[in-house]
């Protein structure tokens, strides 16, 4: 894992922080300091004019984030200008038009931050590496849930699972440690 956090990013990629995973009785752990970080970001990336970009989940019929149900909304209002896509795959990349989105605002940094750290964030965070972006992950900006037991293991904590899925990227990803340590470069 590279910790070169100190370069400046282009881009931000908010990544399914949609009120079904963050409020309310199925909100992941911690949500209140995933929430905290994330606002963090959006300030800095806005102050700075860098892009924003939202991913919004369609989940299933039945499911917390099924379209246009409560659960599904995006819990940061989008302002003005930022752009939100809707998708039905992990990977933010697959079915959608962020690659051209990074492509048209010249991002060749971008960080990343949202739910759940080992699906959707983990699989987006693939997806930009492999296209050869640059992605910083912050420690605090991403989560996801408890992992129960399964046959022959215990259980995970949250916690825990967010930092295996941070290990599971590889060294191409670079990881700091808070949203705090993040900055992005000047747009005009």
């Amino acid at each position: 894992m590279i910790d070169d956090y100190d370069r400046p990013a282009d881009a931000l990629l908010v990544v399914d922080v949609q009120n079904a995973f963050v409020q309310g009785p199925h909100a992941i752990p911690d949500h209140a300091r995933l929430k905290s970080m994330v606002g963090t970001l959006l300030d800095r990336a806005r102050s700075a004019w860098a892009p924003v970009i939202f991913l919004q989940n369609d989940g299933p019929a039945g499911a917390l984030d099924e379209p246009l149900q409560a659960g599904w909304k995006l819990h940061f209002p989008p302002l003005s200008g930022e752009v939100v896509i809707r998708k039905t795959h992990d990977n933010g990349f697959d079915g959608t038009d962020l690659d051209a989105i990074l492509t048209a605002f010249g991002v060749q940094d971008l960080v990343l931050c949202g739910v759940l750290s080992e699906m959707c964030v983990a699989a987006t965070a693939r997806g930009a590496l492999e296209r050869g972006y640059g992605v910083l992950l912050p420690h605090d900006a991403h989560a996801t849930y408890d992992v129960p037991a399964g046959p022959g293991s215990e259980g995970v904590p949250a916690a825990m699972a967010a930092r295996a899925a941070e290990w599971s990227l590889g060294d191409e990803l670079r990881i700091c440690a808070s949203a705090r340590d993040v900055h992005f470069r000047k747009r005009p």
